[in-house]
């Protein structure tokens, strides 16, 4: 892969508020949708902090002798911010107003965003911005109309490289202590892959809609328990009224018969 040369500099500045940022639309429907399930399931399991940014088709800036640089990723994790939320309305800078980012992800379109471009000159390719410049540890391609994922992971020389997938068909993130499968099925009225989560011991990290359901499926079963409990109980209590029912009957019998109910048989 292309490396920056020897006296390329970089730096890490506040965008000016004159910057002109890219107004590209949304290529398609699809990517908001899988970009905002991620970062739904990471709140539901409590992986979000106050500090925490996960954005969308949002400016991280580098500059790049002295000339500014911006992507914008369809989704990535930056775990620690260290300036207000207002400060980074319009864009983000690592290192000067927080960490870099854990992970970049990008999503295939009919239109080429230029995800694998390894161009080094200004202004640099997505792949090189990532691994060279901003130096993420996790760049993901994924194809949401396929579900066909890349995982790279930045090595010690500095280059992203191909993951495998773990014997569950999912790829551990290190530094997010998770792991990141393609799971398959229907989410705001979208039927097709998704990008989910896994946490270390295997189990899906649900989204908001799916602990809301396995909630209600819970309380409803609970619900079936106690009525059935207490159908239970009330033939036990019909049964307890037959049964005295009877023995009085048989009382009765035995006084018609001269005979003391109370005295015990000879």
């Amino acid at each position: 892969m292309i490396a920056l040369t020897a006296d390329t500099q970089v730096t890490w500045e506040k965008l000016p508020d004159d910057f002109v940022l890219p107004d590209d639309p949304v290529d398609n429907i699809n990517q908001p949708l899988v970009a905002m399930a991620l970062t739904d399931s990471l709140g539901v399991a409590g992986k979000l902090s106050q500090t925490t940014l996960t954005p969308t088709n949002y400016a991280i800036c580098a500059t790049l002798d002295g000339k500014f640089v911006v992507k914008a990723p369809d989704w990535a994790f930056i775990r620690e911010i260290c300036v207000s939320r207002q400060e980074i309305d319009r864009s983000y800078t690592p290192h000067l107003q927080g960490e870099i980012p854990s992970i970049v992800m990008e999503f295939l379109s009919a239109t080429d965003g230029g995800e694998y471009s390894t161009k080094p000159t200004y202004p640099p390719g997505k792949w090189f911005f990532y691994e060279e410049i901003l130096q993420v540890p996790y760049y993901v391609i994924f194809d949401p109309d396929n579900g066909g994922v890349e995982v790279y992971r930045r090595n010690e020389s500095g280059n992203y490289k191909l993951q495998t997938c773990d014997e569950s068909g999912r790829f551990p993130i290190a530094s997010m202590e998770l792991s990141l499968g393609v799971w398959e099925g229907t989410r705001d009225n979208r039927t097709g892959y998704w990008l989910r989560w896994w946490d270390n011991e295997g189990n899906l990290l649900l989204w908001g809609s799916e602990l809301a359901e396995a909630e209600r499926t819970r309380a409803e079963a609970e619900r079936t328990r106690a009525e059935e409990a207490e159908s239970a109980l009330q033939v036990e209590r019909v049964r307890a009224q037959q049964a005295e029912s009877e023995l009085e009957l048989l009382r009765q019998r035995l006084r018609e018969a001269q005979i003391d109910p109370n005295l015990p048989p000879e």
